[in-house]
């Protein structure tokens, strides 16, 4: 069996996970194993399929397992209940797991254990782990154990291409050793140029839950000028060509454009499948909202926002679509 050095874990194997932890498998050296949890035994099984000759894969049961034979373990969790069960369980979380592996090895010599959460996931809860990892690593038990927020920015295609950006949230005080081993793991499921440092654990996830509020508001407000184009008879791939060339460019306009037929090879174009859902987008909005209330910001787009997706979502139409499903809803929709 391989050493715990040598051994990296990863949990979640979801729409983000699973081709993250694909680019993660073929990016590590084919001498290091990579553990592998899902409650969906289907992806395990699909999963070692898939990465067959690219490096020993294991199937483990639960994050203990996982925390007691790998020192790195990264996990994608689709929510805050999913996190508190993984990280915190007393007999199957990972600190538990992280603590009995201390507990075993040389006291005079411990191993640095670092555990990664990638999912967007409330402050609150991110904040609850670190401060249990905190309590661990400063006793007896593990003095080397780190926990980061490392969320992703980029989306299933993201995922996919291993072209996704990660914003880190990471303790001060051991930032400088740290990171660049983050940095060492992340970059084979992301752009190397686009994994940035953005202060104290729980920053990330607040860099991330801001940049999905601006993401959600631009996904209806530029569906709803590309909505007006085409209603106004306009071509909407040359529309589109002259706003990403001008003051209106966005992400959404130049890389997931919500008009079918216009870019290739996105949500739109296949239907609304395969992307960001609808659902997912508002619960992150709703995360925006939430952290504007807990520093005091004030807001005025998130309302009117949060009503369209709701009426969206409502609609089996456009229920469990990309978020760029807004488009159609609206182009569908009579003005009132």
């Amino acid at each position: 069996m391989a050493s715990a050095a040598d051994t990296v874990a990863f949990i979640g194997l979801g729409v983000m996970g699973y081709p993250m932890a694909k680019n993660l498998r073929s990016g590590l050296d084919s001498s290091k194993t990579l553990l592998i949890c899902d409650v969906n035994t289907e992806a395990l099984e699909r999963f070692k399929s898939e990465t067959e000759g690219k490096g020993p894969v294991e199937i483990i049961s639960n994050g203990f397992e996982a925390a007691k034979a790998a020192n790195t373990v990264i996990t994608m969790l689709p929510g805050s209940a999913a996190v508190e069960t993984v990280y915190l369980d007393p007999t199957t979380g990972i600190l538990a797991g992280a603590a009995a592996a201390a507990e075993a090895s040389s006291p005079s010599s411990p191993e640095p254990r670092l555990i990664m959460e990638c999912g967007t996931i409330e402050t609150s809860t991110i904040l609850s782990v670190a401060k249990a990892t905190y309590s661990l690593s400063t006793s007896t038990l593990s003095s080397t154990l780190t926990f980061v927020d490392a969320p992703v920015s980029g989306g299933p295609m993201g995922a996919q291409d291993a072209t996704l950006t990660f914003m880190v949230g990471c303790t001060p005080s051991v930032s400088d050793h740290i990171f660049p081993q983050v940095k060492s793991y992340l970059q084979h499921m992301g752009n190397k140029d686009g994994i940035f440092l953005c202060g104290g654990v729980g920053a990330g996830t607040a860099f991330k839950v801001i940049n999905n509020y601006l993401s959600a508001i631009t996904s209806l407000a530029a569906s709803e000028a590309l909505n007006i184009g085409v209603k106004a008879g306009l071509d909407p791939k040359l529309l589109t060509d002259v706003i990403n060339a001008s003051g209106g460019q966005c992400w959404v306009t130049s890389k997931s454009n919500p008009v079918p037929g216009v870019q290739a090879n996105v949500p739109s174009s296949r239907g609304y499948e395969g992307g960001f859902r609808i659902e997912l987008c508002a619960k992150v909005l709703g995360m925006g909202r939430r952290l504007a209330e807990m520093v005091g910001a004030r807001t005025v787009l998130d309302g009117p926002t949060l009503e369209a997706f709701k009426e969206a979502i409502s609609d089996e139409r456009y229920a469990g679509k990309d978020a760029r499903v807004v488009y159609q809803w609206l182009n569908e929709s009579e003005r009132k």
